[in-house]
């Protein structure tokens, strides 16, 4: 190694130091950690970050000693349920004499006096127990006028349509590209496919619904718990509601049950909570019920989409046109747009929202990104098709990233892509059954930014808490607060006590688009690292040396004067012990991760079940923190792909105006038996020394990826998800009768 790579190692240094050699004093330059630089220490230095952690929070989730939001009992606590509107669209005229009247209750109102959506809350009733809370529900008088609802697209855009807003049901059309440039590059093309392509509503389906309990009992002060995925966001909406300043309202998010981008602030749980609790000046406990949380928690935008594209010969996309309709209920939806991930010469894409009387969407996992990606891999793969190519070169040939080429010939070694009959080909309908392989990619670009605040101390009796107040969505951020400062201070990943989710603690960002890992994690080795230079300059003027010339290690510190144990060591500091605060250090984030997908489907061709029997997923996360969380964070996108592409679809019934599928029964999601083998993969060919977050790329391409590999099976294309039964063998009958 030369003198000029030594110089750049990262977070070391070199300084002048004396040892003994034979008696004698010989002055030297050694490397020492710079304790300046917050750095992650050498990849090859860890003992605990990049390995295979156990979630420090697994026991108390195993025993159920972990505490949801759904689990706080409080003394004098009061239990609200909401009434929903089972119609379209309504007027409301609701008596709750009759619930104030029934044994328990103490609180019944009406909500609206007309509806916006299918399933909004009209009434909210509170009593002291949840069984009296629903007869207060049944002991309401209700009457309903419907009023004419759109529920799906030809409704909404039909003429004289009744209107879900002022301006229209079909939103303003926004338009990008150059139609002449367009249809010339067409006219260049070897290939061209139009075709339309269409994703239903999905829903987040959160284990635990969302809700809240809010502790007021009339004082200056008040504790909100929240199911929520931004602890400090729901302060100031609860204060505002309790009539309180937001230094009194204190918000609590121990432990979640699920998110996906569907919780951020106090929403309307809250909100009822907070006004009931100040009326009654008593604990209120409020959570939907499973209607409720599919009906008016919102979901994930459905799309319809008509996709031209044309490519050479060499299979160099040449041109595209797009037109896209979203789907966001009373919202406007969301669309990442289109040419999505791949290079296209020249495009046009045109936009619109159609609006409809059901519940708007919100942000989940991704939000737009797997619709589009959906379309555009299939488009892909109906390209290379029309070329006779191979599906993984025609991609190699579209992509602009290096990470991105070298995944393809990774995830295609994997699935079996090099030795599987139909690379350039589908297989026949004929027989039994057929097998297939398909592919997609993603990439996400969100990276961190400066809001995390963490707090690191070590008490003179050896005890050390690392604090935030983040909350954990459930994928590891308590396990990595702790092994980041253990890393750092030489201790065990158990010597650290991870403590998170109080509004008290340090400032965070809310947990959603990937943000964060790349938030908090710098900020937590930030801390860690002055940590690290406090017990060093501690140790230092014990030994009579440097600090930079302290190790911390599992036995505690040693230097050139001698060792101290961990319990040595911690002495030495004031009897209030030592604390410091870390934040965010831009060198320590990275943004912009690719991802690559291969699924491998059965399909039988007599009853048309698609069967996926194995995906494999390479990721790219910058550092990796826990390769075991990793890897389940991966896992758990490329199950929710594999839901979304062959069950998941909300169903209403738009002449009734009524839901069809709000429930777990009716609303199927992949269970147990329609797990494959998963193969997760970090890719450790990303060097990149930041950290980035994984939640929203592994869950992107899985859908497009699963239905290009029902193509490549058995010739079959099927353009709109879910891939049911019936479309398969639909679609295997108009194949043998052309």
């Amino acid at each position: 190694m030369s003198f000029m790579q030594e110089e750049k190692r990262p977070g070391k240094k070199k300084i002048k130091t004396t040892r003994v050699v034979n008696g004698l004093d010989v002055e030297e330059e050694v490397w020492v950690d710079d304790l300046e630089a917050p750095l992650f220490k050498p990849r090859e230095e860890c003992r605990l970050l990049g390995t295979r952690m156990k979630r420090v929070d697994g026991p108390a989730k195993l025993t159920g000693a972990a505490e949801y939001t759904s689990d706080v009992r409080l003394e004098g606590m009061l239990y609200a349920k909401v009434l929903l509107c089972p119609f379209g669209r309504a007027k409301v005229k609701i008596d709750a004499a009759p619930a104030l009247a029934s044994k328990g209750c103490v609180h019944a109102r009406q909500l609206v006096d007309e509806t916006k959506y299918l399933g909004q809350p009209v009434a909210v009733v509170a009593a002291a127990t949840p069984e009296l809370a629903e007869d207060a529900l049944r002991a309401l008088v209700v009457e309903y006028e419907p009023l004419p609802w759109v529920l799906d697209r030809g409704q909404a855009l039909a003429e004289g349509a009744p209107e879900v807003r002022s301006r229209g049901n079909l939103g303003r059309p926004t338009e990008d590209g150059d139609a002449g440039e367009v249809e010339a590059a067409f006219a260049q093309c070897a290939v061209v496919v139009e075709q339309e392509y269409s994703v239903p509503v999905q829903h987040h389906v959160c284990l635990e619904t969302h809700g809240t309990v809010v502790d007021y009992r009339g004082g200056e002060d008040a504790i909100v718990y929240c199911s929520t995925q931004s602890t400090h966001g729901i302060v100031g909406d609860a204060a505002e509601s309790l009539g309180l300043r937001k230094a009194q309202v204190r918000g609590i998010v121990q432990h979640m049950g699920g998110g996906f981008g569907s919780k951020f602030g106090l929403e309307r749980a809250g909100t009822l909570a907070c006004e009931i609790s100040r009326e009654q000046k008593r604990p209120v406990h409020l959570m939907w019920n499973r209607e409720a949380e599919f009906l008016t928690s919102g979901n994930r935008t459905g799309a319809w989409q008509r996709v031209k594209a044309g490519a050479n010969k060499d299979g160099r996309m040449l041109a595209m046109s797009s037109d896209v309709e979203r789907y966001g209920g009373i919202g406007g939806g969301s669309h990442a747009g289109l040419p999505y991930l791949y290079s296209v010469e020249k495009s046009l894409r045109k936009h619109a929202s159609v609006y409809m009387h059901l519940d708007t969407n919100c942000a989940m996992r991704a939000p737009g990104h797997p619709q589009a990606s959906f379309a555009m891999e299939s488009v892909v793969d109906e390209l290379a098709a029309g070329l006779g190519m191979d599906a993984v070169e025609f991609r190699k040939r579209n992509l602009n990233s290096p990470a991105h080429l070298r995944q393809l010939d990774r995830v295609a070694e994997l699935i079996g892509w090099n030795e599987h009959p139909n690379r350039t080909a589908p297989g026949s309908v004929d027989g039994f059954e057929a097998v297939g392989i398909g592919f997609g990619c993603s990439r996400w670009g969100v990276g961190g930014s400066p809001v995390c605040q963490v707090d690191v101390r070590v008490m003179n009796d050896g005890s050390v808490t690392a604090e935030v107040g983040s909350q954990d969505l459930g994928t590891g951020t308590r396990t990595y607060l702790a092994a980041i400062v253990a890393e750092e201070l030489g201790r065990p990943l158990d010597g650290v006590q991870a403590r998170l989710g109080d509004s008290r603690m340090g400032n965070a960002n809310g947990s959603g688009g990937s943000t964060t890992t790349p938030s908090l994690a710098p900020a937590v080795q930030d801390a860690a690292r002055q940590m690290r230079g406090v017990l060093s300059v501690a140790a230092a003027e014990h030994f009579g040396c440097a600090p930079e010339e302290v190790v911390l290690d599992p036995d505690g510190a040693r230097a050139p004067g001698g060792k101290l144990t961990w319990l040595e060591l911690c002495a030495l500091l004031p009897p209030e012990g030592a604390s410091v605060r870390g934040t965010w250090q831009s060198d320590l984030a990275v943004s912009g991760v690719a991802c690559t997908q291969a699924a491998r489907v059965r399909v039988d061709l007599l009853t048309g079940r698609v069967k996926v029997e194995k995906m494999v997923c390479l990721q790219e996360c910058g550092r990796p923190l826990n390769r075991l969380a990793l890897e389940s964070q991966i896992r758990g996108a490329m199950t929710q792909a594999l839901s979304y592409a062959l069950l998941e679809e909300r169903r209403v019934d738009p002449q009734l105006g009524i839901a069809l599928s709000a429930d777990l029964e009716t609303y199927k999601i992949a269970g147990s038996l329609e797990i494959p083998e998963f193969v997760a993969l970090v890719d450790d060919d990303d060097l990149r020394e930041g950290v980035a977050g994984v939640g929203e790329p592994p869950v992107i391409p899985g859908a497009g990826a699963i239905a290009n590999a029902v193509f490549n099976a058995c010739g079959v294309r099927l353009r709109h998800l879910p891939l049911t039964p019936d479309k398969v063998l639909n679609a295997i009958e108009e194949r043998k009768s052309s």
